[in-house]
């Protein structure tokens, strides 16, 4: 059984900032699982028996190579897509992360090109389909 197809999946989806109103993007490489060549934000499936804490915490450092050094829980997001022909149900815990800007690194150059900062009122294209509505829903959370 597949998480997010077979049953609904639960995953963390983060926006990395660096204090200073900029935020961490990666380009998606086409070995990514979809929406190959787009910029996304950040995310990841929680395994059955982990918190979401830790899972937040471990996708950031493999990700990104870096701690966190303070998130704020901004909501949630129901997810439904289509991937491969078929329907995807996701429940998205979404956060705001700070992180140290010197330490980021791209822990996964197979899955990403590059990662790159960005103000949100002058972001990449093109986006993941998911990243202008998360954005849209959070503005105000994400100016301050």
């Amino acid at each position: 059984m597949k998480k997010g197809e077979d049953y609904i999946g639960v995953c963390v989806v983060y926006l990395c900032h660096d204090g200073r109103g900029n935020f961490l993007f990666a380009k998606r490489r086409d070995t990514c699982r979809d929406e190959h060549g787009r910029w996304d934000c950040g995310g990841g499936g929680v395994e059955f028996g982990d918190t979401i804490e830790n899972t937040l915490r471990q996708e950031i450092l493999e990700e990104y190579s870096t701690n966190i050094i303070t998130s704020e829980f901004l909501g949630f997001r129901d997810v439904h897509r289509e991937h491969n022909g078929k329907k995807t149900h996701w429940v998205a815990l979404d956060f705001k992360v700070l992180v140290d800007r010197e330490k980021v690194k791209n822990g996964e150059p197979e899955k990403f090109e590059v990662l790159e900062w960005f103000r949100l009122d002058a972001l990449p294209a093109p986006l993941h389909s998911q990243v202008p509505y998360t954005i849209e829903k959070y503005k105000k959370e994400l100016s301050s």
